[in-house]
């Protein structure tokens, strides 16, 4: 249930309304937009007389919510969510670039990539140092000495870093990483999100490979629970029967989100087609979507990468899609349908 109040509500019925709503056994997510407040009330709202709350004098108007996401719901939170990485925000109108190799593989590797990336405009560097793969026998990442690769390439640079934690086991690890990603195959590890939850850190939550926006959202859920609201959405293709292309790139999520959710969304065209080739029209449709952002995989040796080269855009192919994004950008849309 959301209760909308109306403008500069009075401050001892607020307190008073607040009050008798905890009394009821509810937790109160409370947003403030222009032109009015929202009070977002989680818990069992089942027995809560609607009419009783929308007589009060501070109050335009009253609704039940009927999505089992609360916190992540738009109608809690009016108004976009803007994550901040330092001094770099993302969402809320501000897009933002991601760009990296998908794994460390050595000091000059990664350093050498972190430069070229952030003289073309890359504002985040990525780089995996656990690696989930497919087969136990690919390379499974440096692990804690990728970690220290990245913090000496964020040392260099000054580009915030975002890295994949696989395991619960892993996040005293992640201590001083700037934003932490959950990949597909975690999107459901509900103790992994409850624990991040728990932490300060932003959170890059992909979506699974068959997992619905819904149960995306869900996810979310499980790490606001927590009191960490600092997540951003990604969208990294799904898997269909087409055998075209890695996964099949769902730009429609990007405005679908937007209308279900406050968090900002970006999209991961180099996972979701595994093609070099197919991520520049894809990056582009996705700016144009509305997408908060891009991460995309640069690799200085793609023929000789560990890891996914043949989705690895070079240093210069990147310098030239970030030149078109930009271009793009003034003609992107969010819709509001």
């Amino acid at each position: 249930m959301i209760v909308i109040l109306k403008k500069n509500p009075d401050r001892e019925q607020l307190e008073n309304l607040s009050n008798w709503l905890k009394s009821q056994g509810l937790s109160i997510h409370q947003s403030e937009g222009e032109n009015s407040l929202v009070l977002g009330l989680v818990g069992d709202t089942a027995d809560l007389d609607m009419e009783l709350i929308r007589a009060l004098d501070i109050v335009k108007d009253v609704k039940r919510v009927q999505e089992p996401y609360k916190n992540a719901n738009r109608y809690f939170h009016p108004e976009d969510t803007v994550v901040s990485v330092g001094d770099t925000r993302i969402g809320g109108g501000y897009f933002q670039m991601i760009a990296g190799p998908c794994s460390v593989e050595s000091p000059e590797q990664i350093c050498e990539i972190a430069r070229r990336v952030k003289a073309a405009g890359a504002t985040l560097l990525r780089g995996g140092a656990f690696k989930p793969r497919t087969s136990p026998y690919a390379f499974q990442g440096l692990k804690a000495q990728g970690l220290e690769l990245l913090l000496e390439a964020k040392k260099e640079t000054g580009l915030p870093i975002v890295t994949e934690i696989m395991d619960l086991s892993q996040l005293d690890l992640f201590a001083d990483v700037d934003v932490i990603q959950v990949g597909a195959r975690n999107m459901q590890n509900f103790e992994l999100l409850r624990q991040l939850g728990r932490t300060k850190q932003p959170i890059l939550l992909k979506r699974g490979l068959a997992n619905t926006l819904q149960e995306l959202l869900m996810s979310a859920e499980y790490i606001m629970a927590g009191g960490n609201e600092n997540i951003i959405l990604c969208e990294r293709g799904i898997r269909t029967f087409e055998t075209a292309t890695r996964n099949t790139l769902d730009l429609s999520a990007i405005p679908m989100l937007h209308k279900m959710t406050h968090l900002p969304v970006i999209v991961d065209p180099s996972h979701a087609t595994g093609i070099a080739k197919l991520v520049k029209p894809m990056a582009l449709a996705a700016a144009v979507c509305g997408a908060d952002g891009l991460i995309i995989e640069v690799h200085n040796d793609p023929m000789h990468a560990l890891c996914d080269g043949s989705q690895s855009l070079t240093p210069e192919q990147f310098d030239a899609l970030a030149d078109e994004v930009r271009a793009v950008l003034p003609f992107r849309c969010k819709s509001e349908f």
